[in-house]
């Protein structure tokens, strides 16, 4: 168990953080089963549901994280960071790569059901620049956002956790956040072109 030194300067316990937090797991998992199932099926409804709500949410936490959650945790103590970090930061290990997951896979079979992508359609050109645009903003999220997170999820169940590995994968973190957050708004332009056409 690591140590945390609270305002008194006493050493009190402080509980092992769970990097993946498991009651989240079964959500994840039937969210990722209705994706499954509505890509077989080829149901419109529910290929929309998935598209839109996961899409909305991936938008919408970007956003939320980049340009609100930041600024307010570059403001605070180390101690309030840490503790931000310790309960925000799991969720985000579950949350992320399910909602990245329900729009891409989700907005691809729309795009092929309905033959979007097929030469001459108006919309081709917009969808293959949403594609690049998302495609990038995946990258970032499971290639630099997720390991920044877990760890600083690990580094903080070290007995002694380095502030300074913490504080750079959370600079890390947020400001990725920011930049896809920045990044989705094209895709809104687009998304809204695309309904459009």
């Amino acid at each position: 168990m690591a140590v945390a030194v609270i305002d008194s300067g006493v050493a009190q316990p402080r509980p092992k953080i769970q990097v993946v937090p498991l009651r989240g797991l079964p959500i994840a998992t039937a969210l990722l089963g209705f994706v499954l199932d509505a890509i077989a099926s080829n149901r419109t409804w529910a290929l929309m549901f998935c598209h839109v709500a996961g899409g909305g949410l991936w938008t919408g936490i970007d956003l939320f994280v980049g340009l609100i959650v930041g600024p307010i945790i570059g403001s605070l103590s180390p101690q309030a960071r840490a503790e931000f970090t310790a309960r925000f930061m799991p969720k985000m290990v579950i949350i992320m790569p399910t909602v990245v997951t329900m729009t891409l896979a989700s907005g691809l079979q729309i795009a092929l059901k309905y033959g979007n992508l097929n030469v001459g359609r108006e919309s081709r050109g917009w969808l293959i620049a949403s594609f690049i645009v998302v495609g990038i903003m995946a990258v970032i999220a499971l290639g630099v956002l997720e390991p920044a997170n877990i760890t600083v999820l690990f580094e903080m169940n070290k007995p002694q956790p380095n502030p300074e590995i913490i504080g750079m994968m959370m600079k890390r973190f947020i400001y990725t956040a920011g930049i896809t957050g920045l990044m989705q708004v094209s895709t809104l332009i687009i998304m809204t072109r695309v309904a459009t056409l």
